[in-house]
């Protein structure tokens, strides 16, 4: 396969930059109130995180990985959410925060943003990204591969035992309430998990791409479009290794943009 590993770096960084968007994008959607019945034990973490994308757009990475930290903090005190979905999306965010810091360090260093990122290395930022990528994919394979062929009473009694473990003060109501927010939120996770991993993967495709392992980030790639074939930043990315031309949205997409985490 004859790989083009000299692309103007113009165009490898708009489509790039456009994949980490893609990813800042996907968080958005997990972490937004099904409705008043949420599990008090991480309702502190769903608040926190209504600051992620304002940091996020003033290139604040640094706050960003504090804010991650953070809210994984308030999961691993509670045994149900320790390996949690939301433990994957997570480590998806901050690998997106050190791919976009490895892509822009000297226009960061310029607007002293990202701090101490920014001292890191490319390899540092890239084995940082591969750890959380590694991770996030994980996470996400195994729900997927534990959950995504239950039926959602199957799930319930998956997980009501374990889930229940550390509500006692609250009643048998309120408990049953936080169970079905949890279950309305699987329901969820179980559409969106194509494209979660999809995503992941083509995180990965970046990392290797910028390693300049190329025969690994067409894989990559490939398999983000496997997953989900309107991955559209996963089939621009896959094009510029191939020196094929970009594809651009056709007027349909355009007027009618997918729904959440189609973005």
């Amino acid at each position: 396969m004859k790989l083009l590993k000299n692309k103007k770096t113009r165009v490898v960084i708009i489509v790039m930059t456009a994949l980490v968007v893609l990813s800042l994008i996907f968080s958005k959607f997990y972490y937004q109130s099904i409705n008043d019945s949420v599990d008090p034990r991480i309702v502190s973490a769903r608040n926190m995180y209504e600051n992620y994308n304002k940091l996020t757009q003033d290139h604040q990475y640094e706050d960003v990985i504090v804010l991650m930290d953070s809210i994984q903090h308030i999961f691993d005190q509670h045994d149900f959410y320790k390996n949690s979905f939301e433990t994957g999306v997570l480590a998806n965010n901050r690998a997106a925060v050190y791919l976009s810091v490895s892509l822009h360090k000297d226009s960061l260093k310029a607007m002293s943003k990202a701090g101490g990122l920014t001292k890191l290395s490319r390899d540092s930022l890239l084995d940082l990204a591969t750890r959380e990528l590694d991770f996030a994919l994980d996470v996400y394979y195994e729900w997927k591969n534990t959950y995504a062929d239950m039926s959602r009473k199957e799930w319930e009694t998956s997980i009501k035992a374990d889930f229940f473990r550390g509500l006692e003060e609250y009643n048998t109501e309120e408990k049953e309430a936080f169970l079905a927010n949890r279950l309305d939120l699987m329901e969820d996770t179980k559409t969106e998990i194509d494209r979660r991993l999809s995503v992941s993967h083509s995180n990965m495709g970046m990392v290797y791409r910028l390693g300049e392992e190329y025969d690994s980030a067409v894989h990559q790639y490939a398999k983000a479009m496997e997953l989900w074939d309107r991955n559209l930043t996963a089939e621009n990315n896959l094009n510029v290794l191939l020196d094929k031309p970009l594809k651009k949205r056709n007027i349909i997409q355009k007027l009618f943009p997918p729904d959440k985490g189609d973005n």
